[in-house]
């Protein structure tokens, strides 16, 4: 299976898989409040690697732009002296998954690549904590545990299905 790639950046097995089968589904308000319970505005997933490239454009926007840059706390982290650790996001790490349901909300999830390339984490964009600037707060330590705290059986798309016995 060849990998999807957004932004230079793989994404993981599970997920592109999950793209392919058009498996990537939201799976609820309901079950994401459970899961990020401090997140407070409703998120869609982005279905296609087209639609994460599209999206994750405005990190570029906001990094590039220094006022932005400290509301949101985005940087390119070959821009920078020291590692880039949370609550910023090294743009050039990250990959948007799920944006905002409602325009003017400015919240998303991200693919962070800083802790795994292959499983990277899941963070959250988080303005409830500090409305004057936005930190990037773990979500999963790696898009495995985020897909099963969802309950996603992503892991098995490529298994091919089980033979029914016949009448």
């Amino acid at each position: 299976m060849e990998i999807a790639k957004v932004r230079g950046l793989a994404l993981p097995d599970r997920l592109t898989s999950a793209l392919r089968r058009g498996r990537w589904q939201h799976p609820g308000d309901v079950a994401m409040r459970a899961l990020i319970p401090w997140f407070e505005e409703p998120l869609d997933f982005l279905l296609t690697p087209t639609e994460m490239t599209r999206e994750s454009r405005s990190l570029d926007m906001f990094a590039d732009d220094p006022r932005s840059s400290e509301l949101f706390r985005e940087v390119r982290g070959s821009q920078r002296r020291a590692p880039v650790e949370l609550p910023w996001l090294d743009i050039e790490q990250a990959v948007l998954i799920a944006v905002n349901r409602r325009p003017g909300d400015d919240v998303a999830l991200a693919l962070d690549y800083r802790t795994d390339p292959s499983d990277p984490r899941v963070v959250g964009s988080d303005f409830w904590t500090n409305p004057r600037q936005c930190a990037w707060r773990t979500v999963a330590p790696a898009f495995s545990v985020f897909a099963d705290a969802l309950g996603m059986d992503l892991e098995k798309l490529d298994a091919p299905a089980p033979e029914r016995p016949g009448p």
